[in-house]
């Protein structure tokens, strides 16, 4: 678990005087369980995935309630190959464990892809860097803060 990651996510959305509030609730590994945690809808969770194509990784972040559609992944990257990054390479790239990745890898160099879906929510929720801790947010400043590129993506 990164607390590590939880602290460089409250020190951007404090810095640019963001709006937040911090959830603490039972270790959460998918978004079902997240959503049931937090008693949200699963649609306004942000599901961030580290994706792996040609040696290189990628943060990709689309609501919960939607699958990746890996056709077009390998689309936008221009890519024959690509996949869900593994436990010790997510650990490696974005010092989080699978399940407590933020939609905040810009921090780690990552380029941040979001698929459309999440943007119909005003709020959003994810794990931050930890799998006890959530962070729910205005959509809207997330995207201020990570400028993705937004392209369509989920299923």
């Amino acid at each position: 678990m990164s607390q590590k990651t939880f602290e460089k996510i409250k020190e951007i959305l404090d810095k640019n005087k963001v709006e937040y509030s911090i959830i603490k609730h039972k270790p959460v590994r998918t978004s079902e369980e997240a959503a049931k945690e937090r008693g949200i809808d699963m649609k306004s969770g942000a599901k961030s995935m580290i994706i792996r194509s040609e040696g290189r990784f990628y943060n990709f972040v689309l609501s919960a309630a939607k699958k990746i559609e890996w056709k077009t992944i390998k689309e936008i990257l221009k890519s024959k190959s690509a996949g869900l990054a593994t436990p010790k390479e997510v650990l490696e790239n974005v010092d989080c464990e699978i399940g407590s990745v933020p939609p905040f890898c810009n921090i780690y160099g990552l380029k941040v892809y979001c698929d459309p879906s999440l943007l119909e929510n005003e709020k959003i929720d994810f794990n931050a860097g930890l799998l006890d801790v959530s962070i729910n947010m205005k959509c809207e400043d997330w995207i201020k803060i990570t400028k993705p590129e937004v392209v369509e993506f989920g299923k």
